[in-house]
């Protein structure tokens, strides 16, 4: 079962949203908000796989809501008065979005296309007790750089690069920078995959091609995309006793 969240400020909005939902047995509704500032709460407490997003609300738009979640991000399918154009405006990356008013066979298609993915996510789920707060490779995160917003799976991000108070993120061809800091990415990633190479860089072991020696006893790392990353001294030792070298 796909636990669902509806978050419109319209009353009615969220009653008409409710009622089509409701009707598919793979989704059940586990809470519902017409304010933004407390469905973030609500985010945090119900952890829903799903969330039917408006996006233009008073206060706090759809886009915001998302950044500020903090860890992973659910599924999102926007519900909107945008049209096609105006979203791309945004240059969003989101899975689906429907028009309002709300009609069955584009909800019904949005849906079991969420449902798929969602299907597939839990599938590649390791069955190895995951570290309690850490995000695993095939959580979904936000990240919002300007008028640009992107659904991300940790897997495809590569590198983070610490730049002031902003961090860059590395993944296919983009490089959004986020207002965040690398102590705070290092708190919530899961060390299994995610390596503090230094004080500016975490890698994506996954994403390693190959490891070579380097000045003063530390290690230059080569990443498939042939970025390369200096690891400090310190943590040169610790990258060989996690890789066995």
């Amino acid at each position: 079962m796909i636990r669902a969240l509806i978050i419109d400020d319209e009353r009615l909005a969220r009653q008409e949203l409710r009622s089509l939902v409701e009707q598919f047995d793979t989704i059940q509704i586990v809470g519902e908000s017409g304010k933004p500032e407390k469905a973030l709460d609500l985010i945090d407490r119900e952890n829903p796989d799903l969330i039917f997003l408006d996006i233009q609300m008073p206060g706090m738009n759809g886009f915001e809501l998302l950044d500020e979640i903090e860890g992973k991000t659910p599924e999102v399918i926007f519900i909107t008065a945008y049209d096609e154009y105006a979203l791309q405006a945004f240059e969003v990356n989101a899975l689906d979005y429907v028009m309002k008013p709300v009609e069955m066979d584009r909800l019904q298609e949005g849906i079991q296309k969420i449902t798929k993915k969602i299907e597939e996510r839990k599938a590649q789920t390791p069955n190895e007790p995951v570290a309690e707060g850490k995000l695993e490779l095939n959580d979904q995160v936000f990240l919002k750089d300007g008028d640009k917003c992107w659904f991300v799976e940790l897997s495809k991000i590569r590198l983070f690069e610490s730049e002031g108070n902003y961090v860059r993120v590395y993944f296919d061809e983009s490089r959004p920078l986020i207002l965040k800091s690398l102590n705070a990415l290092t708190d919530r990633l899961n060390e299994k995959y995610f390596f503090r190479a230094s004080r500016k860089h975490i890698i994506n072991l996954r994403w390693i091609d190959r490891v070579e020696t380097w000045l003063n006893g530390g290690l230059m790392v080569f990443l498939k995309d042939g970025t390369k990353v200096e690891v400090s001294r310190r943590q040169s030792v610790k990258l060989k006793e996690m890789m066995a070298l």
